[in-house]
């Protein structure tokens, strides 16, 4: 289902008006006015890859190979979205923190190797190359550490002949919600703000796009979020699995949605 929103969000929520189709469009209050988007940056977290659950999985498996107690799940989503080592002092208070990473480091690299950690499915993978295929480039932004991301940067992943730049951690000198983010990749490929889109899953993602002046599309395929999550944040687009990203893309370039 596509629904345009038809006046300004007003407290907290956007008119709309449904009209069929894959992705859930919102921008009668963008402040762009649409044009080529020519960047598509993407989150990885329960955006590119599902992986949320299996987090919450590997995080209780560090705490109890140094001693801790699992966390519950529901602290884990509540504080999803974080940079690991902010969110860890919340998930278990008292943690040393040293200790954990050294041992999160070790049975990160298990679950890569298992293949348990940042599976990208064929279906996502087809929804890569058809927008490298409508000419647009393809990068990540990400709030990991390089560290985390380091398998993903391997020149024999499924994903090396598809992204034009993966931003980390080790290369941003801040991280999401702050918008400040994404200034290293302005400045490194010269776009415009306006030439730019955010996929991400979360309000901190929405806030960052939001403060760049990138549009921004919020994917729900986790079920971790929900739409209501986002009332404080302008979302040009909702989809509800990742695929429909190439649909929604189309739709905010081809004008459907106006500044």
């Amino acid at each position: 289902m596509v629904t345009l929103v038809e006046k300004p969000k007003v407290g907290g929520r956007y008119g709309s008006r449904s009209v069929g189709g894959a992705a859930s469009l919102c921008g009668a209050a963008s402040r762009y006015l649409c044009g080529v988007i020519r960047a598509v940056v993407i989150d990885v977290d329960d955006t590119l890859c599902l992986t949320e659950a299996v987090c919450f999985e590997l995080e209780n498996e560090v705490l109890a190979r140094i001693g801790r107690e699992p966390m519950p799940r529901a602290v884990h989503l509540s504080t999803w979205g974080l940079p690991l080592l902010d969110a860890m002092p919340q998930r278990s208070p008292g943690v040393d923190l040293e200790s954990f990473e050294t041992v999160y480091h070790v049975v990160l690299r298990e679950y890569v190797t298992d293949g348990r950690l940042d599976v990208v499915v064929p279906e996502n993978l087809e929804a890569l190359d058809e927008l490298a295929v409508a000419g647009r480039s393809i990068m990540l932004l990400t709030s990991r550490t390089e560290v985390e991301v380091e398998h993903l940067l391997a020149p024999d992943h499924v994903l090396a002949d598809r992204l034009t730049a993966v931003y980390h951690g080790g290369n941003m000198r801040f991280s999401k919600p702050d918008a400040r983010a994404f200034d290293e990749l302005l400045a490194v490929t010269g776009l415009r703000p306006g030439q730019c889109l955010y996929v991400g899953d979360s309000p901190g993602d929405a806030q960052a796009a939001n403060g760049a002046g990138l549009r921004f599309i919020a994917c729900l395929q986790s079920g971790v979020r929900r739409r209501d999550d986002f009332d404080d944040h302008h979302v040009d687009a909702f989809i509800d699995a990742f695929p429909d990203v190439v649909d929604a893309v189309a739709r905010l370039e081809g004008g459907h949605i106006r500044g």
